[in-house]
């Protein structure tokens, strides 16, 4: 039994999700580039602003996990709408030279791929509500 290859199972649900992982990823460079940058008041708001939407992925699926399948549909679109607020503040950040163009790329591509895997998550979520729906047992005539 000491040689069986068990997968770690983790109390919280999120915490087995790829998309939260990403979302973590994100923060923790998002506060690496926000460290970098100079003490300004105008540019600490902005990077506070942004954090706090990307703290808004994480923390939208981890509240929504909790809840029923249509209930976690409806926090991972809330997550959804924080990566667009996060596509919106790259693109200010770069229009306000607090983001290189090289951050900015980077912002882009990984807010891209956590939309995508967002999006596949409810779809993979609105599916099974569906086909639960469906496999209602109703007695013959």
């Amino acid at each position: 039994m000491e040689n069986e290859q068990e997968k770690p199972t983790t109390f919280f649900r999120f915490e087995d999700l790829r998309i939260y992982h990403k979302s973590l990823d994100y923060i923790n460079w998002l506060y690496s580039l926000a460290a970098s940058v100079q003490d300004e008041p105008l540019v600490k708001s902005f990077y506070d602003r942004f954090l706090a939407s990307a703290q808004g992925i994480a923390l939208n699926i981890a509240e929504g996990s909790s809840r029923n399948k249509s209930q976690f549909v409806y926090y991972l679109k809330m997550a959804k709408s924080s990566v667009r607020e996060c596509v919106v503040l790259s693109t200010i950040g770069q229009s306000r030279a607090f983001i290189n163009d090289e951050d900015f790329e980077y912002s882009k591509n990984q807010l891209m791929e956590m939309t995508k895997m967002v999006g596949a998550l409810i779809g993979s979520l609105q599916r099974s509500v569906k086909s639960s729906d469906s496999e209602i047992d109703v007695e013959p005539d």
